[in-house]
């Protein structure tokens, strides 16, 4: 076994092979770039190598400073997580001829499956069932335009490179068959350093279900059951289960079957992943091999209790694998969560930025521990209060892990965890979890990749979040109220009869869209318990409840809740289960002034084109005096590993361009002012 590993990667899944690493007693050397020299991953590791600068082309991509690391501070392997040069054939081959070990497979089988063209062949030479299309690198947008079309629109083109929904788009025809090529091959090229692109037919309503294999040097290799992977949003996942509630077991086992004779093809060694698109009838297609480890590992270790990056340095230390098909146990239900920084009110721009605060649920589960009897929360994560979310890398704050005995239990573990996941400074997509986790449809397990698509269209609006009881936030956020006035009329000092005076009636204010605010009337009794009336509906709330910072816990009419809960000035902000309302509790006189206060609206800067978004602004193309139609290109951002393209959203002529290529923008920053 290795004495010391180092890690060729960052963030969540550095600290997790860390975790792995440490409990099998071996050191770990951690990497790093200027924009993570204060990163949780450098810290947790034993010792630590600076490889550049923050762009991950100058440093987490460059394989000579990783191999010079690994001979600098005697590293016997190095594990290189997902992402970056993980499914790099000509790393893991100057690895191996460097002497140190790669912890994952031989570049050979990284070869025939990593190349998404290559591995189609492959699949098809072994009798796998593969979807129709043109597996041959193309040259030009003009050619894929002729190829898309005798496949029959829609297709998908793809990077051969590509992973995460990098390089990746879905054309229904000819226009967006030819911008997206040109946007595959750049994102390609840019993420990857390989610009070749494929296309293939998109199957319409398809389930998106993973087997996860795992191998060793001595011709073994096992299926861990699968991962449903089918609520995704452009392509990446956003939440992963396991197991699927929709495959029959005679499915389950023709698929790990298949997996497994397609990895001993390739002599895999390691744990890899068989992704296939499963019809209605339960039909499958083989998609594509990712030779590494995936973001959504966790679910299967918590099903299976098998800790899948133990079995990676084990397999690559040459062991065998310590387990037969037979003894591999499915218990339970897992979900995960990816929770990301971006804004799901905003179209899901990325949100960079520091973690102002940040405290993740109460955690029972831990990576590289046993799982426990009756299930747990398990959080993932490469941050901390206080850090950075860099706009160089992907949006990923952390992975919210839940263990269930069945499928609702699961999903009733996510929603009260994701209650008590406090983020503040950036954004993140929490209220679009919740708002997933309650959808009827994915609680029934009735689904498909275009789940997300098909039922928020016009992206994720406020109005969007179900919520079973919103007058349970106007109660909790007059509980806050009360507690306030407790605490002022226990002020001492305090002139005789002049003291503060708590009353029992109220309205609830609670704001509305340009100034348009709801009046609720309000009644607050606490009498040993608190009390507080809503409308004609009555809340009982323990007067013990847990109040201290943004996260509460307590009992509503018997009830356990967690909730998030913050004063702003007059206003008191509730967050639980998605919905957020801000409230102020007032006098009916004082509410009825209110109503005629004066609103004032926003500057207007419909003539403007601002960032959505922090990042580089890598091309402007337009000019001063130009005219431009609705829907023309006008400029491209790139955020963390994607390029954004900005169009004008109606005819115009540019007045002035007011940011310069290769300036770092700031959300609502002013780009091209119009006449």
């Amino acid at each position: 076994m290795f004495t010391k590993i180092l890690i060729a990667n960052r963030g969540e899944i550095a600290c997790r092979v860390i975790k792995a690493a440490k409990k099998m007693g071996i050191a770990t050397v951690a990497v790093y770039s200027e924009a993570d020299r204060d990163a949780r991953h450098v810290e947790l590791a034993d010792e630590s190598v600076f490889i550049g600068a923050a762009p991950s082309r100058e440093s987490y991509l460059v394989a000579d400073k990783i191999i010079a690391a690994c001979k600098a501070t005697g590293a016997q392997a190095v594990h290189p997580g997902y992402g970056f040069l993980s499914e790099n054939e000509d790393f893991a081959r100057k690895v191996e001829e460097e002497g140190i070990a790669f912890i994952g497979p031989k570049h050979y089988s990284i070869a025939a499956m990593g190349d998404k063209i290559a591995s189609k062949k492959l699949a098809k030479d072994a009798k796998v069932n593969t979807i129709p299309g043109w597996n041959e690198a193309i040259e030009s947008p003009e050619r894929a335009v002729e190829i898309a079309r005798d496949i029959g629109y829609p297709v998908m083109i793809k990077a051969s490179a590509g992973g995460g929904g990098k390089g990746l788009r879905v054309a229904f025809n000819d226009k967006e068959a030819f911008e997206g090529f040109s946007a595959c091959r750049n994102e390609a090229r840019n993420s990857f350093g390989d610009d070749r692109v494929f296309i293939e037919k998109f199957v319409e309503s398809p389930r998106h279900i993973e087997i996860q294999v795992l191998g060793d040097s001595h011709g073994n290799v096992v299926y861990l059951h699968e991962r449903e992977c089918s609520i995704q949003r452009r392509h990446q996942k956003v939440i992963e289960e396991a197991p699927s509630p929709f495959i029959s077991e005679a499915t389950r086992k023709a698929m790990g079957e298949q997996a497994v004779a397609l990895a001993k093809a390739v002599r895999y060694q390691s744990a890899g992943t068989v992704e296939f698109v499963v019809g209605k009838d339960q039909s499958f297609y083989f998609l594509e091999m990712n030779t590494r480890l995936q973001v959504e590992h966790p679910v299967t270790e918590s099903i299976t209790g098998i800790d899948l990056v133990e079995q990676m340095i084990r397999v690559a230390a040459g062991e065998k694998l310590g387990f037969t098909q037979e003894q591999i146990p499915r218990r339970g239900w897992a979900i995960e969560c990816r929770i990301n920084a971006e804004d799901p009110f905003r179209s899901f721009l990325p949100s960079t930025g520091r973690l102002v605060r940040y405290q993740p649920p109460t955690t029972t589960m831990e990576a590289s521990l046993p799982v426990p009897e009756g299930g747990g929360v398990r959080v993932d994560t490469g941050v901390y209060e206080g850090g950075e979310i860099p706009m160089y890398y992907d949006s990923m704050i952390a992975k919210l892990i839940v263990h269930g005995v069945d499928r609702l239990d699961a999903i009733a573990r996510m929603r009260e965890a994701l209650n008590g996941f406090v983020i503040r400074g950036v954004s993140s997509n929490i209220p679009f979890q919740s708002a997933l986790l309650a959808h009827p449809k994915f609680v029934s397990g009735d689904f498909n990749t275009g789940f997300i698509a098909e039922h928020y269209p016009q992206g994720f609006r406020a109005e969007d979040v179900p919520h079973d009881d919103p007058d349970l936030l106007v109660a909790l956020a007059a509980a806050m109220y009360r507690r306030y006035r407790d605490r002022a009329a226990g002020i001492s000092g305090q002139l005789p009869g002049h003291g503060v005076q708590i009353g029992e009636s109220f309205v609830a204010v609670i704001k509305g869209p340009a100034g348009a605010h709801l009046h609720k009337p309000v009644r607050i009794v606490a009498n040993g318990q608190l009390t507080v009336t809503v409308g004609d509906k009555r809340y009982a709330i323990d007067k013990s409840w847990d109040f201290g910072g943004i996260r509460a816990t307590g009992a509503c009419n018997g009830q356990p809740f967690t909730a998030q809960l913050e004063r702003h000035g007059m206003w008191y902000r509730v967050s639980h289960n998605g919905l957020v309302i801000e409230a102020q509790l007032m006098s009916a006189r004082a509410a009825e002034l209110l109503r005629v206060m004066p609103y004032k609206a926003p500057a207007d800067m419909s003539k403007f084109l601002l960032s959505p978004m922090p990042g580089l602004l890598v091309n402007v193309a337009v000019k001063p005096g130009q005219a431009v139609q609705a829907g023309e290109r006008l400029a491209v951002i790139e955020a963390m590993k994607m390029e954004n393209i900005l169009t004008a959203a109606q005819d115009g002529v540019v007045k002035e361009v007011l940011a310069a290529q290769g300036e770092s923008l700031a959300v609502d920053q002013p780009i091209i002012s119009f006449q």
